[in-house]
């Protein structure tokens, strides 16, 4: 038995947050720690080694529609190539499963290596665009409110294919000056903030035009670096960001486990929350 064989997996606590974001800030991620906490309240932080300064950790969120999300795998540097990475994957996988929920995740081209021998299945693909914000406010749109939510909620889950009200009113509470929706119509736009850049989405519309000028609104009030994870089927919002200087950073796979089938509808998801939250 190898040494890390014997090291157990443990749910953690919020008392590990430091420890999580060392994880994540060593691997030149943008969580935050409020990003973490998502984990922490509504869902499960696996962990190997020190309970305060894990070696590894893996996460899971659930949500309504039948499937459950599988995140923030990582490992600490010293201890990669020891197959941690994998025996916390397989340990979230278990924890879904024993829910009765799919796992589902956004695989980098590395990781995809990995989760598609287990049976994970490419569903959807994305790429990361970094760029800065800036502009003016377009005209269409207006700030989405909190009474008007529900409304947003509503065309996330039909767009996502899980309701999570809860996680849109964490990223409203957030960023509040980046959410907005179309003055007519059931489109909408949400942000957070990151450890290095604010990371835009979801981004939910009727079309490419909406969703054009939903981003431009978004961009408008974003002083800064600024990621987003777009769809690759919407070649004209590639374009767009292509002419405000952006640059396509990676690539991204949703998959889930034995299910090629999206859970909700691609054709009017445009962004999505970020590969960690779905």
């Amino acid at each position: 038995m190898a040494p890390t064989d014997a090291l157990s997996i443990t749910a953690l606590t919020p008392a590990a947050m430091e420890g999580c974001l060392a994880l994540s800030a060593e691997a030149g991620w943008n969580q935050s720690a409020a990003d973490w906490d998502v984990f922490f309240r509504g869902g499960t932080v696996f962990g190997i080694g020190d309970a305060h300064r894990p070696d590894a950790t893996g996460a899971v969120l659930p949500y309504s529609g039948g499937f459950g999300w599988v995140s923030m795998v990582l490992v600490t540097a010293p201890q990669r190539g020891k197959g941690l990475g994998t025996r916390i994957l397989c340990r979230c996988i278990e924890a879904l499963g024993a829910q009765g929920l799919c796992p589902a995740l956004d695989a980098t081209p590395a990781g995809e290596r990995i989760y598609r021998p287990l049976g994970f299945r490419t569903q959807l693909g994305l790429t990361r665009w970094r760029g800065m914000g800036g502009g003016a406010v377009p005209a269409g749109v207006r700030p989405l409110a909190p009474t008007e939510l529900s409304v947003a909620a509503a065309a996330d889950a039909a767009a996502f294919g899980a309701e999570r009200g809860a996680l849109l009113r964490d990223l409203l509470d957030r960023a509040r000056a980046q959410a907005f929706r179309t003055a007519e119509g059931t489109g909408f736009v949400l942000a957070r903030p990151g450890r290095q850049a604010l990371q835009i989405g979801p981004l939910v519309a009727e079309s490419e035009t909406e969703a054009a000028t939903l981003l431009d609104a978004a961009l408008a009030r974003a002083d800064g670096p600024v990621l987003l994870d777009l769809a690759d089927r919407w070649t004209a919002l590639a374009a767009q960001l292509r002419a405000r200087g952006f640059t396509p950073e990676r690539p991204f796979n949703r998959m889930a486990l034995n299910r090629a089938e999206p859970f909700g509808n691609p054709a009017r998801l445009m962004m999505v929350a970020g590969p960690e939250l779905g």
